[in-house]
């Protein structure tokens, strides 16, 4: 892999962790009670949130100026192990067997594409 290849795709990773983040914060403002419709999606951390994803679009279109359009879904799975991660440790999900497998079998996925096995 060359270096400008090794960058674009780092940038595209990062928009993609950004764009967990960004899930993150929607998520917790969904389990919050708000005064009214209104509030409940103009408020600060929603508007915040849309405003990661808007970068991260970004962030994927300049990524994709060098990185392979077959490759960019393969970086992109790895927001499965963000949102796994985050699911865990934030709002206390429990890993059942059958997310093992689907984060074993996404893994795999990228190794594979990775080193052309």
């Amino acid at each position: 892999m060359n270096t400008t290849l090794l960058l674009y795709s780092g940038i595209m990773l990062l928009g993609t962790f950004i764009s967990a983040v960004s899930q993150v914060i929607l998520k917790k403002e969904a389990q919050k009670e708000h005064a009214s419709k209104l509030k409940e999606y103009l408020n600060f951390p929603v508007v915040f949130a849309y405003a990661l994803f808007f970068l991260t679009t970004f962030m994927c279109i300049v990524a994709y100026q060098v990185v392979p359009l077959s490759f960019g879904p393969v970086l992109e799975s790895t927001s499965y192990l963000y949102v796994t991660v985050f699911g865990v440790l934030i709002f206390h999900e429990k890993i059942t067997a059958k997310k093992v497998i689907a984060l074993v079998l996404i893994l795999s996925g990228i190794f594979i594409y990775s080193f052309g096995i």
